[in-house]
């Protein structure tokens, strides 16, 4: 693919606008196609076609740091529209064996609405040569141009509005919703094999107006939905002097958009604490929902004939359950990836060879979105939201079944205070660090220890300042 042919990219979402920032800077030009309206608002809004977006968002370190990669100077952007920079070592984190410690400082993030995020990446990429984004355009079908003797030609893109564009390079970064796999069917490609891991998650998430003092020297309130208690939360400061706070459970134990009822579950969480902040807060406009959180990956890499000038990333390629906050973070490293290949000498098949590479930047969060949710499946059998995974090796189930048995025992460290474990987990939480850190000498010293002599007193409670003076943990 020669440096001046076009390329189009489907998606305005954070993987669409991010790849069009990539083949901005090889000198190619780029249309991205999405099917929402974009807003010519100077302000950040919701868009339809990102319905998680009126949930908290985390955007873990590793994305962050990707992220200004490509787009250097993006984090102050976030920060001076509104933005909370944060360090997580100061989140009140409640996980399955107790309080994580607190106050020792770990990795920075910067809290803000997916909106506000989407907002500024979408601003600077319009702003680079070579890009257009139209909204309000869907994407019918894909079709080839032509043959020569050597290889396959560009492709035809049709549009639902009678429009197609030319394109040497297509890029299907559209999502969850993704139409590939119907379109490469039309053009005789097989169908690839696709696992799905579906815990029946629900979310439902309300802003709300709180004084910065309200939870003192805390920065916000994590509570993981554990086994055998799918029930979980969280609040999260963002732009406007606001909180995000979310309701997550599992089965018939999901939240719903009922006022009341919203109270209500937070009121029977493990720990008081979300429910006295929104106590002690005031709402600011309805409660939202959204259901559709199961993970699904499409083995793409494992087909034996990939088209040539197609690529997929992001969601396309590779879909996470949002409460782990992985998405953004992996679309960011596929980017990086996208631009180290375009940079480099384009050889036949450099399409096919990068698909593999997309797929192994998932890898690791797919181990720990699936792993997690897999430990929720007996839950609730039967519920509404139906736990189900298809198409799922039973050897890697059996492997990451070991893995979670382990880690476990270094949480347990963590929980009693041992910082190089809790430290070891936040590398692989903000995919950081391999999970061979989890590993190290001295924690497996450490977990032989405590079995012989016993572990020291769990970390206290976090100071929540004037919320959540009760508790129901010893």
């Amino acid at each position: 693919m020669g440096s001046d042919e076009h390329v189009v990219v489907i998606g305005a979402g954070m993987a669409g606008l991010l790849s069009a920032a990539v083949i901005a800077t090889t000198g190619r030009s780029v249309t991205v196609l999405e099917q929402d309206p974009i807003s010519a608002c100077a302000t950040p809004e919701p868009r339809g076609g990102v319905p998680q977006g009126r949930q908290p968002h985390v955007l873990l370190y590793s994305g962050l740091r990707a992220i200004e990669e490509l787009l250097p100077g993006l984090r102050e952007e976030l920060v001076a529209g509104g933005g909370v920079p944060l360090d997580t070592g100061d989140l009140a984190w409640l996980g399955e064996r107790g309080w994580a410690p607190f106050g020792t400082p770990a990795f920075e993030l910067v809290s803000a609405t997916r909106p506000l995020v989407e907002h500024t990446v979408r601003r600077r990429v319009v702003e680079l040569p070579g890009v257009e984004v139209r909204g309000g355009v869907r994407v019918r079908g894909l079709s080839r141009t032509g043959t020569t003797a050597d290889s396959v030609g560009g492709w035809l893109v049709e549009c639902f509005d009678g429009t197609s564009l030319r394109a040497g390079l297509v890029v299907d970064a559209s999502g969850r919703s993704s139409r590939l796999p119907h379109w490469l069917g039309t053009l005789g490609v097989e169908e690839a094999e696709t696992t799905v891991v579906d815990a029946g998650f629900g979310y439902a998430g309300r802003i709300y107006a709180a004084p910065p003092d309200l939870l003192g020297r805390v920065a916000g309130i994590v509570m993981l939905p554990v086994p055998g208690a799918a029930a979980g939360g969280v609040a999260l400061p963002v732009e406007g002097g606001r909180w995000m706070v979310a309701a997550v459970g599992a089965g018939d134990v999901r939240p719903t958009r009922d006022p009341a009822g919203f109270d209500a579950f937070l009121g029977r969480l493990r720990d008081p604490a979300l429910a006295d902040f929104t106590r002690s807060a005031r709402p600011v406009g309805d409660i939202t929902v959204h259901r559709r959180t199961h993970n699904v990956r499409r083995r793409y890499d494992r087909l034996p004939h990939w088209p040539d000038g197609l690529l997929v990333l992001g969601d396309a390629l590779c879909a996470f359950n949002p409460v782990y906050g992985q998405g953004i973070t992996v679309a960011a490293s596929q980017a990086l990836l996208l631009r180290n290949a375009l940079t480099a000498r384009l050889r036949p098949g450099w399409e096919q060879r990068l698909m593999r590479r997309l797929h192994r930047a998932a890898d690791l969060p797919w181990a720990i979105a699936t792993g997690e949710d897999r430990r929720h499946l007996g839950d609730t059998p039967g519920a509404p939201g139906a736990p189900k995974v298809l198409n799922s090796p039973k050897p890697l189930e059996a492997l990451d079944a070991l893995f979670g048995r382990w880690s476990g025992e270094v949480d347990r460290l963590a929980v009693h205070g041992d910082l190089r474990a809790q430290r070891a987990l936040d590398r692989v939480y903000h995919l950081v660090g391999s999970p061979a850190g989890l590993l190290h000498p001295a924690l497996l010293t450490a977990a032989a220890r405590a079995r012989v002599l016993g572990l020291p007193p769990a970390s206290p409670r976090p100071p929540l300042g004037a919320v959540g003076a009760r508790t129901r943990l010893p």
